[in-house]
């Protein structure tokens, strides 16, 4: 009985229990405690050095240029005689740049040629050798030079007249080739220059109006030595003067000229009052110096002509000894065909240099050139024998009048296409050939200079007397 008293009370007791904890409010919800900051460790490596950097360089693929597209083919081709050594060489390299501009022109006006070039070494075998290369070998259609009087006639002797291909010279002006046998009735000779029976006779005109009245004579032994110094004795006395000496030299250059010099100068009637120099700048150059170290220079002046025209001759002499002395040489109309030249010229290369000759070469150039655009107008071959056959109908009157520069070439040559005449007036002048070949151009005065380019023109002589 005891026992089950004390288990009622012990159910009693947890019943009244789990009302006293229903009863009771809930328990707070725990705060979770904070997440705690992170520790942050900063490292700091050991100082070292700074490592290099790697460059890597990328080359872009290259982007091959724009072919230029070639030239036009050559519609004709020309073979130029030129003195590139020797002792005419100071103005081979000035007549190649002459040459180049009158091709570069007809390319321009529509009507591309080709040059050919050949060194004579101003003299003849090797100018003939040159000649055959280019006339046999390169078949050119037409020649140009030489320069000199004695390569020219035996080339033409040789090569051009037998192989019938024409021959232009701008500076050969021997009077012999007006009369040249070998080309009698054959008419393939030709010059853009004047020949010296034009210019002996104002050198000596001029030699009598400075007041000389004696002069004797130095001279290439060539046909244009001989045939200046003879012009220039036979105008000089004509008017009242006397040659007391003529004297020729080598036309190899020599290294002393001594001898000729005292046959010139101490003559049995005297000392001359001038020296007519008729030579190339190569033997001038010695025989002047050997002529102011005897004293010549102190009882007799010089008298110059074409030939001892020159730019280096003062340079290696001394421009003081040369100050003052004339000359003569070809000269041109100094008209609008002339001036373009120049200017074109100037815009190509520069200044134009004072030597003779360049214009004509130029002209030479340009008239073989338009006689093969009219064969192509024509619709005949171009041959060397047509070309021939057309020079003086695109030189000469009548037709429009075409001077120089690649505007007026290029209506020139459209002219030709057209079927009509042109009339080509030259940078030097007219280029009139007449039935031998020939051109009348004025001739110039000019006179050396003590500063460069050591020359200047003085005036031109238009009206060329009989003698």
């Amino acid at each position: 009985m005891k026992a089950l008293k004390s288990l009622s009370k012990i159910l009693l007791a947890s019943l009244l229990l789990g009302l006293v904890a229903s009863c009771a409010p809930p328990a707070p919800t725990p705060t979770p405690a904070p997440t705690p900051t992170p520790k942050v460790v900063v490292i700091t490596p050991t100082p070292g050095p700074t490592p290099t950097p790697k460059v890597v360089v990328v080359t872009p693929t290259p982007v091959p240029p724009t072919p230029t597209p070639p030239p036009p083919p050559a519609k004709a081709k020309f073979g130029a005689l030129i003195p590139l050594t020797g002792a005419l060489a100071e103005f081979g390299e000035n007549f190649r740049l002459a040459a180049d501009l009158a091709a570069k022109h007809l390319a321009e006006a529509g009507f591309p040629v080709e040059l050919v070039y050949a060194d004579t070494e101003t003299s003849a075998m090797p100018g003939v050798e040159a000649a055959r290369t280019l006339v046999e070998v390169e078949k050119v259609h037409g020649l140009l030079g030489a320069a000199a009087s004695g390569v020219t006639i035996p080339v033409a002797e040789s090569v051009s007249i037998p192989s019938e291909v024409p021959q232009i010279s701008n500076a050969s002006t021997s009077p012999l080739i007006t009369v040249l046998p070998a080309d009698e009735g054959k008419d393939f000779l030709f010059r853009t220059c004047f020949s010296d029976a034009l210019q002996g006779i104002i050198a000596g005109k001029l030699a009598w109006e400075l007041g000389y009245k004696t002069a004797s004579v130095i001279w290439v032994n060539n046909p244009y030595g001989e045939g200046l110094a003879e012009k220039f004795a036979d105008a000089f006395e004509y008017r009242g003067g006397k040659v007391l000496a003529s004297v020729p030299h080598d036309e190899a250059v020599a290294p002393t000229y001594v001898t000729e010099l005292k046959k010139a100068i101490e003559t049995p009637e005297g000392r001359p009052d001038v020296l007519f120099c008729v030579s190339y700048p190569g033997h001038a150059t010695i025989y002047l110096k050997e002529f102011i170290e005897a004293g010549y220079n102190e009882t007799t002046d010089l008298l110059f002509c074409d030939g001892t025209k020159s730019v280096e001759m003062p340079e290696e002499i001394g421009p003081e000894y040369l100050d003052g002395f004339l000359g003569t040489a070809p000269g041109t109309a100094m008209g609008d065909s002339y001036n373009m030249f120049v200017a074109e010229f100037k815009k190509e290369y520069g200044e134009l240099p004072p030597l003779p000759f360049m214009d004509t070469l130029y002209d030479g150039v340009i008239v073989l050139g338009l006689a093969a655009a009219k064969c192509e107008a024509d619709g005949v071959d171009i041959t060397p024998v047509n070309i021939r056959d057309r020079l003086r109908e695109v030189a000469c009157p009548p037709g429009e009048t075409i001077i120089a520069g690649p505007e007026s070439l290029k209506k020139g040559i459209e002219l030709l296409k057209e079927g009509k005449d042109i009339n080509y007036e030259g940078a030097a002048g007219s280029v009139d050939f007449d039935e031998a070949g020939d051109v009348i151009t004025p001739v110039e005065i000019w006179a050396y200079t003590k500063e460069p380019p050591y020359i200047k023109r003085v005036r031109m002589e238009m009206t060329i007397p009989e003698r």
